[in-house]
């Protein structure tokens, strides 16, 4: 029997245009998508946000391109906190799966991987 799993993911935009958030965007999904091995159907909602640099484009624009109408989606700014890693786009997918929480794997592309490597991951619920 599968239960409801959070998968996270993290990457940076390379800069504040639309394009940059969805192709960013797009990445970091179908690599969750590939490190997880999960279908489609499987995903019960998305829930995205950007550092507050970010703002020319919904990140979840992507994942309505690459196929995921049906899916709940939605948006939001992250807390501003001085220090934290500029254009930033995180997500929290939930889907059916049969993985143990341990078998999920978190994805972190370009200068997200600095989030992994400052403690932050701990601290990104």
């Amino acid at each position: 029997m599968s239960k409801v799993r959070a998968i996270r993911g993290a990457t940076t935009a390379d800069e504040n245009t639309k394009d940059a958030i969805v192709d960013a965007t797009r990445e970091m999904l179908e690599s969750l998508v590939e490190e997880n091995d999960f279908e489609l159907d499987d995903v019960i909602s998305a829930f995205f946000t950007t550092t507050k640099d970010l703002n020319a484009q919904f990140p979840a624009v992507a994942a309505r391109k690459i196929g995921w109408v049906d899916v709940a989606l939605m948006c939001s700014h992250e807390m501003f906190i001085a220090d934290a890693q500029e254009r930033c786009i995180r997500v929290m997918v939930h889907v059916n799966s049969d993985k143990t929480s341990k078998e999920i794997n978190n994805v972190y592309l370009k200068e997200a991987i600095n989030l992994r490597k400052r403690g932050f991951e701990d601290e990104d619920s």
